[in-house]
């Protein structure tokens, strides 16, 4: 099946991978938040000029005539649907309401409140919104991803996608040791984001290839030597490095605790850990295939 600007998520089936087969849509090259962590700047040429994809739409409306009408679609795992030139482009917007006029199922995934603009649209169709918090402070979130909305923002639009009976999810995503691991941190957020409405958390630890982890040193230079210590233990999955094995389940089942305190499902995201809930994909998809 030739595809133009929709391709297979994961096509080569990673078994890191648990998510059900869907589709993935990136309205945009590259992303305007400049993530120090994202991995998609290691392979993507020019990721920090975001720029749409050209003849996005055109493009998209001979795609959907080649899938099936419920074609799971995740906008977007190498970009940010919600990227800043989405707030005058409206690409994202013009894509949401072609998918769902073709009865697409529809995982958004973002770190942007801009999401809220299109409740009109998400409100018709079959969707669950993802947003990623990894933190609960404005200031290292801002550190952290320099051009994205901060925490307290994400937060608001996800009460307003919650009191609009969207479905949400949040991506407590990577979580990057000494920088973000603080026990009472998490315990925070997720009294909070289980205050507000959240159905799930899907957590990571911090992966490392290209220059991530030079990326991250540079910001943080105090603790640069014991991450890239602790790194330098680690192990090697597929073409990252992991954190040590016993560090990992030791950040996530206490995340795992967290969330069923609070009566919220978990799962980890390509971990190669069994300890997620049963029966729950960290994408989020588990709510659409509820909802048909």
């Amino acid at each position: 099946m030739r595809l133009r600007v929709i391709d297979f998520f994961d096509p080569w089936r990673s078994k890191l991978c648990t998510c059900p087969l869907k589709f993935n849509l990136n309205p945009y090259t590259g992303c305007g938040h400049h993530c120090i962590y994202c991995y998609a700047r290691t392979y993507i040429r020019d990721f920090d000029r975001p720029r749409p994809k050209k003849d996005l739409i055109h493009n998209l409306i001979k795609d959907l005539s080649r899938l099936p009408k419920n074609a799971l679609i995740s906008m977007s795992n190498s970009s940010d649907p919600y990227t800043p030139p989405e707030d005058t482009l409206f690409l994202t917007r013009r894509t949401l309401k072609l998918l769902i006029e073709n009865k697409n199922s529809i995982l958004v995934i973002t770190k942007s409140d801009l999401v809220v603009r299109d409740l009109d649209i998400l409100s018709n169709g079959n969707v669950v919104v993802s947003i990623t918090i990894t933190t609960n402070d404005d200031n290292l979130s801002r550190t952290l991803e320099p051009n994205a909305p901060p925490t307290t923002k994400r937060l608001r639009a996800l009460e307003k996608l919650i009191s609009n009976n969207i479905i949400t999810t949040v991506r407590v995503d990577p979580i990057i040791p000494y920088v973000n691991d603080d026990l009472n941190m998490l315990r925070e957020l997720i009294r909070e984001l289980s205050s507000i409405g959240v159905v799930q958390i899907t957590a990571s630890t911090l992966k490392v290839r290209g220059d991530i982890l030079n990326r991250v040193c540079r910001v943080f230079p105090e603790i640069a030597i014991k991450l890239r210590n602790l790194y330098a233990k680690g192990e090697r999955l597929g073409n990252y490095v992991y954190l040590p094995r016993d560090l990992r389940l030791k950040y996530l089942l206490t995340l795992r605790d967290l969330c069923y305190n609070e009566g919220l499902a978990f799962t980890v995201c390509r971990e190669a850990l069994q300890i997620s809930t049963p029966g729950i994909a960290c994408d989020g998809s588990t709510y659409l295939l509820k909802k048909e």
